[in-house]
């Protein structure tokens, strides 16, 4: 009996994740280093192994059919995890990197891990350079489009990024040294009448915390809003404001600036600190070194509370 052979030739599956990441035949060529006319013929190939278009003119872009769209998930995966087998992550020499990458996150998590990060990345990598970006007031989708190699933070699930939890953590109140609410046990109705700051880089005036609140019928007086954790903490410093920031993450900014803690009279939902990256560097060697750096960077930065980091 003769052996049934596949109908998809296995190797072009590394072609068909690329034709689906980027949307065209050109942009595949150039990604593959291939010619266009070898491309269009790999295309062919696979619309003959598939029984189906895979990308359709729609003006002068193509558009992916409802089948690729369905399984160009799957043919990510299957393509990272090969790329993993062959990756040599454990050949990598840091010290022989050089260039930058970009890390995008918010101005107070830049300033409790920048630090720790630059020196270790210049003790293993000293031709690298870091270029931190911190968030604007609205998303730019910039992980998305591959413009930043990695994003710290509050990460929403997006297509063609992968994301990583780092750290879970709550926000806690404080205050400055001498402030009137220290010394004594405190009350929901007096935490809720003290003048608060917040920080939010969109500049809303309502949250979860608001939210929570509401539930008991009650609001905070709210004094004022800032775009970022640092700037909150240098107001809450010298005046009697009362701030917050995150217990594990911010506790250094916290303790530098000499501020006092003061737990919220009520349960917070937990903060969620994740890495993301675009799909493309999920094998990545250098990539994976670099995450590799930041996970354990900020466990360590945990560790200083501690708890121990998530497993």
């Amino acid at each position: 009996m003769r052996p049934v052979q596949s109908r998809l030739d296995l190797n072009l599956l590394v072609a068909l994740d690329a034709l689906l990441e980027e949307g065209s035949v050109s942009g595949a060529a150039e990604r593959l280093h291939l010619s266009g006319p070898a491309m269009s013929r790999t295309l062919g190939r696979i619309r003959k192994a598939l029984g189906d278009p895979v990308l359709v003119r729609a003006g002068r872009a193509m558009a992916p059919t409802p089948r690729a769209l369905a399984i160009r998930g799957e043919v990510h995966e299957l393509v990272q995890r090969a790329r993993t087998l062959f990756a040599a992550e454990d050949d990598l020499d840091p010290a022989e990197l050089s260039g930058t990458f970009s890390l995008q996150a918010e101005e107070g998590t830049v300033a409790v891990l920048a630090g720790p990060l630059l020196e270790r990345v210049g003790r293993e990598a000293p031709d690298l350079t870091l270029r931190f970006l911190g968030e604007g007031p609205r998303d730019t989708h910039d992980l998305r489009r591959d413009t930043v190699d990695l994003e710290i933070g509050v990460i929403s699930e997006a297509a063609q990024t992968r994301t990583e939890p780092l750290l879970e953590d709550r926000f806690k109140s404080v205050v400055r040294p001498g402030h009137p609410l220290l010394g004594r046990e405190v009350t929901l109705d007096e935490w809720a009448a003290v003048p608060q700051l917040t920080n939010t880089r969109r500049g809303r005036l309502q949250g979860p915390m608001d939210e929570l609140l509401a539930e008991t019928g009650r609001e905070r007086h709210l004094a004022g809003t800032v775009p970022t954790v640092s700037t909150a903490l240098l107001i809450v410093q010298e005046t009697d404001l009362m701030g917050f920031a995150a217990e594990r993450l911010h506790r250094r900014l916290v303790d530098r600036l000499g501020l006092v803690w003061v737990p919220v009279p009520f349960e917070l939902p937990p903060l969620h600190l994740s890495m993301g990256w675009h799909a493309r560097y999920d094998a990545d060697p250098a990539h994976a070194w670099l995450r590799r750096c930041v996970r354990e960077v900020v466990h360590g930065i945990a560790d200083d509370t501690g708890t121990p980091p998530p497993a």
